[in-house]
C-alpha cells in the first residue's frame, strides 16, 4: 500500500539504536512481507548517534519517534505501541535478527483468536553462553511469573491493540510483556520463528548486570500481578 488509514489493520512497531546499516534491509523486508495489508511502520529512533533515522525511507505509512537520548529498548517499544494506531501491533527488532517473513503467520494466529501471539527461537543464531543464559533466565521468570513463555527474550511478536492497556512504563518491561498481559486475562500463544545471525552492527541492548536487575524487576511485575484486580460492569 503507498497511503496509510486513519487506524491500518496493523502497526508494526521497530526500536532502533544504532542500526544505520539495517534499516534500509528491513524496511524492504517488511514491505514485502505486509504485502497487500493496510498498515503503518513506527520506528522509534532510540537515541542513535548514528544516521539510522535518515536512513529510513519516508512515505504516508512511515512515522519515526526520535529520542531525544537513548532510553532503552523498553521504553522504545513503549513509546512506539502507545504511538501505534493499528488494531494489531507487530513488534520486531530493528538489526534484522527477526524475520519479517513471519509476520504473517503471527497475524493468522491473531485472526484466529488469540490476543498475544509470542514468536520463540526454535534455531537461535546466538553465542552457546548467550543462549544458555537466555535460558535459564527463561526458565526462571516463566515459572516465577506464570507467563510460562519459552522465549520472553525474541521481540517478535503480535498483539491485539487492547492488550496494551495492561503494559506498564518502566525500564525491562519488555521482558516481561507476556506476563503482564496474560495476568490481565488475554489469551497467549506461542509459535516458532525464524533467527537469524547479525549482519551489521553489535549487540547494542547487551548483557551488562541484566541479571540483576532482571532479577529484580521480575519480584516487581509479581508483586503487580498479585496486586492486580479485575471487574466487569453488570449490564443494566
Amino acid at each position: 500500500m503507498n497511503q496509510a488509514s486513519a487506524i491500518p489493520a496493523v502497526s508494526v512497531v521497530v526500536p532502533v539504536f544504532n542500526e544505520e546499516e539495517n534499516v534500509s534491509i528491513l524496511q524492504s523486508e517488511l514491505r514485502a512481507a505486509l504485502s497487500g495489508l493496510d498498515y503503518e511502520i513506527v520506528f522509534v529512533d532510540d537515541g542513535s548517534t548514528d544516521r539510522s533515522a535518515e536512513k529510513i525511507e519516508t512515505a504516508p505509512n512511515i512515522r519515526i519517534l526520535r529520542f531525544e537520548r537513548n532510553t532503552g529498548q523498553s521504553a522504545a517499544l513503549y513509546a512506539g505501541i502507545r504511538a501505534a494506531r493499528g488494531e494489531t501491533i507487530v513488534m520486531i527488532d530493528g538489526d534484522l535478527q527477526n524475520d519479517p517473513a513471519d509476520i504473517p503467520r503471527l497475524l493468522e494466529q491473531i485472526s484466529r483468536g488469540a490476543d498475544l501471539v509470542c514468536g520463540y527461537r526454535a534455531k537461535r543464531k546466538d553465542t552457546l553462553t548467550k543462549r544458555m543464559t537466555s535460558r535459564i533466565a527463561n526458565f526462571v521468570r516463566s515459572r516465577f511469573t506464570k507467563d510460562y513463555v519459552r522465549d520472553t527474550g525474541c521481540t517478535l511478536k503480535a498483539m491485539r491493540r487492547e492488550c496494551a492497556d495492561a503494559l506498564a512504563p518502566f525500564k525491562g518491561m519488555h521482558r516481561f510483556i507476556p506476563a503482564l498481559i496474560r495476568g490481565a486475562g488475554y489469551r497467549l500463544v506461542e509459535i516458532p520463528v525464524n533467527h537469524r545471525p547479525r549482519r551489521f552492527g553489535q549487540t547494542k541492548y547487551g548483557f551488562g548486570n541484566r541479571a540483576l536487575r532482571a532479577t529484580v524487576d521480575m519480584f516487581g511485575v509479581r508483586w503487580l500481578l498479585s496486586r492486580r484486580f479485575n471487574y466487569k460492569i453488570r449490564d443494566s
